[in-house]
C-alpha cells in the first residue's frame, strides 16, 4: 500500500500577517485626519473667493465681465475636484498602508515631496493668501507626521512580511 510523504498530502494553512504595529496605526489615523483636512479646505478655499476673482481680475485685467465669473467657476470646481481627490489619495494610502502594502509607503512619500514643492512654491510666491497658505502648511505638517510613522523601523518590518501584490 502507498503511503504518501510525510507532509507532503497536508495544503499549509495560510499564515495570517500580525497585527499592524502602533506606528502603521498612529500613521492610518494621521493620515484619515489629512484626508478630512482636505475635505475642510474645500469650504476653506470657497471662504476665499472674493480674493480668488480679485487675484483673476489682477491677473488679466482684459477680461470681461463673463470671462472673470467663467474664470471663478473654473476656479470653484478645481477648488472641489482637488480637495475630494486629495481626500480620496489620503484614504486609499491609508487603507493600502494598513494593508501593509510598501507601494502604498513609497507612493504616499512621493506625494508628500510634490506637496513639500508646492508649499514652498507657494510661500516664495509673496504675500497673499493667509487662510488657503495656513491650510496648506498644516496639510503638509499632517503628511510630514504620516511619512515619519510610515518610515519608523515597525512600520519597516511590518511592510517587509506583508505580501507583495
Amino acid at each position: 500500500m502507498y503511503q504518501p510523504y510525510p507532509g507532503g498530502a497536508q495544503v499549509p494553512e495560510p499564515s495570517e500577517r500580525p497585527p499592524a504595529p502602533p506606528s502603521i496605526v498612529r500613521a492610518v489615523q494621521v493620515m484619515y485626519a489629512g484626508a478630512a483636512a482636505s475635505l475642510i479646505g474645500i469650504v476653506v478655499d470657497m471662504t476665499t473667493l472674493s480674493s480668488t476673482k480679485a487675484e483673476i481680475i489682477r491677473r488679466n485685467p482684459h477680461l470681461t465681465a463673463t470671462q472673470v465669473s467663467n474664470a471663478e467657476h473654473v476656479a470653484i470646481g478645481l477648488f472641489i475636484v482637488s480637495g475630494l481627490l486629495g481626500a480620496a489619495l489620503w484614504f486609499w494610502i491609508a487603507q493600502m498602508s494598513k494593508a501593509g502594502r510598501n507601494w502604498a509607503r513609497i507612493v504616499g512619500t512621493v506625494l508628500f515631496a510634490i506637496d513639500t514643492i508646492s508649499v514652498f512654491a507657494g510661500a516664495a510666491a509673496g504675500p497673499g493668501g493667509g487662510a488657503t497658505r495656513i491650510y496648506s502648511i498644516l496639510v503638509w505638517v499632517i503628511g510630514l507626521a504620516a511619512v515619519i510613522l510610515l518610515w519608523q523601523r515597525a512600520s519597516s518590518d511590518y511592510f517587509r512580511g506583508a505580501p507583495r501584490y
